[in-house]
């Protein structure tokens, strides 16, 4: 009796961290804020934070030299994964200027030096404005990227109507998180205890544009089958991509993978009319 005592004490001690440090333990932030050093370009092109109003107040990156006269195909803006910060996705700019698109990494609060607090209403919130600002400034039409977390940011952000989204792209992302959370922690009530939903299924459930689902086979973070289920939920029009082998930060960023056209020809093709 008494060692089952101490057995279910440590087990309630467990499930009272794990509620406790949820946040701690979904949010790997780099808080560091822009400086010459991490703008320049170590690797892929040098950054410029964007808009040009004081770091405080960034809410995002472009490239600092973008190519001139190629942004015929509109707007990017590219929610990251959850650890780090929106400087180490330089590889989206790379890959999508050349393909026409101004591309706008969006950063997080929280993230980057930016003021906040991680959690997803604060996420989608700070999106749908910088997604708004982004179209303001570069035109459209808006296109909507998002890898892992930041798939689920990207499915909040398209799910407000009055963005005029022309399509989706969502790389390694989950169904819902309270599904995911239970899967990857099943000694634990995880499903009750996770407070950030991202519900990317309901989210997407009356998106009427074109989603692009792009899933790694062996993905270690997010099992497949969750991409899978994501995919299976959405209406038309859809298309999936399988990146064979790949795990969750394996999947080919080379600029000159032909996925990437695959993609953004596919959602030019299928997309909503820009209003």
């Amino acid at each position: 009796m008494r060692i089952l005592l101490v057995l279910l004490t440590g087990y309630f001690l467990l499930v009272l961290f794990t509620a406790l440090a949820q946040r701690h333990m979904l949010y790997f932030p780099d808080t560091t804020p822009p400086s010459s050093d991490n703008l320049r370009s170590f690797y892929g092109p040098a950054l410029a934070v964007w808009p040009a109003t004081g770091d405080p107040s960034h809410r995002g990156y472009v490239s600092a030299e973008p190519l001139a006269g190629v942004h015929s195909r509109g707007t990017v803006v590219v929610f990251h994964g959850n650890a780090g910060s929106a400087r180490d996705r330089r590889h989206y700019i790379s890959a999508l200027e050349q393909r026409g698109y101004r591309v706008v990494l969006a950063e997080y609060p929280g993230y980057g030096g930016r003021d906040g607090k991680p959690g997803e209403a604060a996420f989608i919130s700070d999106g749908i404005e910088t997604a708004r600002l982004a179209l303001e400034t570069f035109g459209g039409p808006l296109w909507i990227w998002g890898e892992s977390l930041g798939a689920g940011v990207a499915a909040g952000v398209s799910a407000d109507e009055a963005l005029p989204v022309a399509g989706v792209a969502l790389i390694t992302p989950w169904d819902n998180l309270p599904d995911l959370a239970q899967a990857l922690y099943w000694y634990l009530p995880a499903r009750w205890l996770i407070r950030d939903q991202y519900d990317n299924r309901a989210n997407l459930a009356g998106y009427p544009g074109p989603v692009a689902v792009l899933i790694a086979e062996r993905d270690e973070i997010i099992p497949m089958e969750h991409g899978r289920r994501l995919y299976d939920a959405l209406p038309a029009p859809k298309r999936e991509w399988i990146f064979p082998v790949a795990g969750h930060n394996s999947w080919p960023i080379d600029p000159s993978a032909s996925w990437w056209d695959d993609v953004s020809d596919w959602l030019e093709e299928k997309r909503l009319p820009f209003l």
